[in-house]
Protein backbone atom coordinates (compact mmCIF):
# COMPACT_ATOMS: atom_id res chain seq x y z
CA UNK A 1 0.00 0.00 0.00
CA UNK A 2 1.54 3.75 -1.00
CA UNK A 3 0.41 6.69 0.85
CA UNK A 4 -1.67 7.86 -1.84
CA UNK A 5 -3.51 4.82 -1.94
CA UNK A 6 -4.05 4.29 2.31
CA UNK A 7 -4.58 8.16 2.01
CA UNK A 8 -7.74 7.64 -1.06
CA UNK A 9 -8.78 4.87 2.00
CA UNK A 10 -8.45 7.34 4.91
CA UNK A 11 -10.70 10.14 3.17
CA UNK A 12 -13.45 7.66 2.09
CA UNK A 13 -13.66 6.92 5.48
CA UNK A 14 -13.83 10.42 6.77
CA UNK A 15 -16.60 10.88 4.19
CA UNK A 16 -18.41 7.96 5.78
CA UNK A 17 -17.73 9.16 9.42
CA UNK A 18 -18.17 13.15 8.85
CA UNK A 19 -20.40 13.19 5.77
CA UNK A 20 -20.08 16.68 5.71
CA UNK A 21 -16.05 16.92 5.27
CA UNK A 22 -14.51 17.89 2.02
CA UNK A 23 -11.71 15.81 1.84
CA UNK A 24 -10.81 17.74 -1.32
CA UNK A 25 -9.87 20.83 1.12
CA UNK A 26 -7.89 19.09 3.83
CA UNK A 27 -4.37 20.18 4.67
CA UNK A 28 -2.44 17.39 4.81
CA UNK A 29 -0.64 18.39 7.93
CA UNK A 30 -2.93 19.90 9.98
CA UNK A 31 -4.87 17.82 12.84
CA UNK A 32 -7.44 16.02 11.99
CA UNK A 33 -9.76 15.76 14.39
CA UNK A 34 -10.06 20.36 13.64
CA UNK A 35 -10.25 19.82 10.08
CA UNK A 36 -13.13 17.65 10.05
CA UNK A 37 -14.45 18.80 13.18
CA UNK A 38 -14.24 15.21 14.80
CA UNK A 39 -14.84 14.05 17.72
CA UNK A 40 -12.88 11.89 20.13
CA UNK A 41 -15.68 9.08 19.66
CA UNK A 42 -15.60 9.59 15.55
CA UNK A 43 -11.51 9.76 15.77
CA UNK A 44 -11.90 6.35 17.96
CA UNK A 45 -14.05 4.85 14.74
CA UNK A 46 -12.11 6.18 11.98
CA UNK A 47 -9.10 4.33 13.81
CA UNK A 48 -11.24 1.27 14.00
CA UNK A 49 -12.54 1.23 10.49
CA UNK A 50 -8.51 1.73 8.91
CA UNK A 51 -7.74 -1.56 10.81
CA UNK A 52 -10.52 -3.47 9.47
CA UNK A 53 -9.74 -2.04 6.08
CA UNK A 54 -6.07 -2.63 6.28
CA UNK A 55 -4.95 -4.53 9.59
CA UNK A 56 -3.08 -2.25 10.28
CA UNK A 57 -3.68 -1.35 14.09
CA UNK A 58 -2.76 2.09 15.57
CA UNK A 59 -2.43 2.31 19.07
CA UNK A 60 -3.56 4.74 21.54
CA UNK A 61 0.49 6.01 22.26
CA UNK A 62 0.55 6.24 18.37
CA UNK A 63 -2.30 8.26 18.19
CA UNK A 64 0.10 11.43 18.02
CA UNK A 65 1.90 10.05 15.10
CA UNK A 66 -1.91 9.72 13.01
CA UNK A 67 -2.91 13.41 13.95
CA UNK A 68 -2.74 14.41 10.47
CA UNK A 69 -3.88 13.13 7.52
CA UNK A 70 -0.11 12.29 5.87
CA UNK A 71 0.74 11.06 9.64
CA UNK A 72 -2.11 8.54 9.45
CA UNK A 73 -1.30 7.94 5.67
CA UNK A 74 1.65 6.95 5.79
CA UNK A 75 1.62 5.37 8.98
CA UNK A 76 -0.97 2.99 7.42
CA UNK A 77 1.27 2.49 4.15
CA UNK A 78 4.61 1.82 6.31
CA UNK A 79 2.79 -0.54 8.98
CA UNK A 80 0.75 -2.46 5.94
CA UNK A 81 3.87 -2.90 3.69
CA UNK A 82 6.08 -4.20 6.84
Amino acid sequence: MTPETSRELICRLLVEIAPDADVDELDDERDLRREVDLDSLDFQTLVERVAQETSVQIPETDYPKVRSLRGMSDYVAAAATA
